[in-house]
């Protein structure tokens, strides 16, 4: 049966030979044909919805969004102002305790020194005027407190002054009422505020425009004197169709997402609009409505690029 195999293709090729007709080289065409669908079809991979669960990978629906035009400025944070007290001797004396450290924090009213009067010879007591955080300590125990000395200087610090510099042409842009998101700049944390404010003043070192905003401060790691970065919101602009950042990756220099439908995930090439710290809008490649994924499309792209590397050995 071999010995038939191998014999058939032989006097077929000569029959086709007798009967003037050349033979057709099928096999190379269909590997032309089978090449360019390969070429046309979307790059894939199919992921079990427990194992895509199990990765993060999540997808959202492409909709309409919003764009906004934003200007990132740097900051710095202060007290705010009518929030900061001087604790100060009322009689000249020496003093006997000091009940507070830089950094503790105290109750109104909370006694914090004790000074013995040069004029009664008798000891009276300082108290926290306000409740905050010891920022300065300015004296000593054993050392003599004049009339007006300077004890402690306490600040409440659960809201303080976001002090923008906004340079040259920026300023035309910035309005009270503006949104802004500031950024620690330790540990990335970020809080949402509004602009209150536009000082009528120059900053004479830098000859930027202040703008002013408050901000909370619930857990006490926003600091005065701390550098901080803002992003202002000068305009919104709505769009068809808008995605995360996170959903975007780029192949061969096309910026691409990536399609989910049912456990199948296709590589779609799409063409970028405007774009903000959050979103892009999309211009073309996807419908409304598509399902797209919005986080860890890294692990999808790297799955596809598997696949067809593992396609092409």
């Amino acid at each position: 049966m071999k010995m038939r195999a191998s014999i058939l293709p032989c006097l077929l090729l000569a029959l086709l030979a007798a009967c003037g007709r050349a033979p057709q080289p099928a096999a190379p065409a269909q590997a032309e044909s089978s090449e360019a669908h390969h070429d046309d079809a979307p790059a894939s991979t199919v992921i079990a919805p427990k194992v895509a669960a199990a990765s993060g990978i999540e997808v959202a629906a492409a909709a309409p969004g919003v764009i906004a035009d934003e200007h990132e400025i740097q900051g710095l944070l202060t007290p705010v102002e009518g929030r900061v007290a001087k604790v100060t001797a009322r009689f000249p004396g020496p003093i006997r305790s000091l009940r507070a450290g830089v950094g503790d924090a105290v109750r109104a009213g909370e006694p914090l020194a004790t000074i013995e009067s040069n004029l009664s010879l008798t000891p009276y007591t300082i108290r926290a005027p306000i409740g905050g955080v010891v920022l300065e300590r300015g004296a000593s125990v054993g050392s003599v407190a004049g009339e007006g000395t300077p004890l402690y200087e306490i600040a409440d610090l659960s809201e303080l002054w976001v002090d923008l510099h906004v340079f040259g042409a920026d300023a035309q842009h910035i309005r009270a009422g503006t949104a802004v998101v500031v950024t620690r700049m330790d540990d990335g944390a970020v809080a949402e505020t509004k602009l209150e404010r536009i000082l009528p003043a120059t900053a004479s070192a830098s000859q930027s425009t202040i703008a002013r905003a408050t901000l909370r401060n619930d857990d006490g790691r926003w600091r005065p004197g701390t550098a901080v970065r803002a992003r202002v919101t000068v305009d919104r602009q709505p769009v068809a169709i808008a995605l995360p950042l996170g959903a975007l990756q780029t192949v061969d220099a096309d910026d691409v997402v990536y399609v989910r439908e049912g456990d199948v995930y296709s590589t779609r090439v799409v063409k970028l609009g405007r774009r903000d710290a959050q979103r892009a809008e999309i211009l073309a490649g996807v419908k409304a409505g598509e399902q797209v994924v919005v986080v860890q499309s890294f692990l999808v792209k790297a799955d596809i690029g598997k696949s067809s590397a593992e396609h092409e050995d």
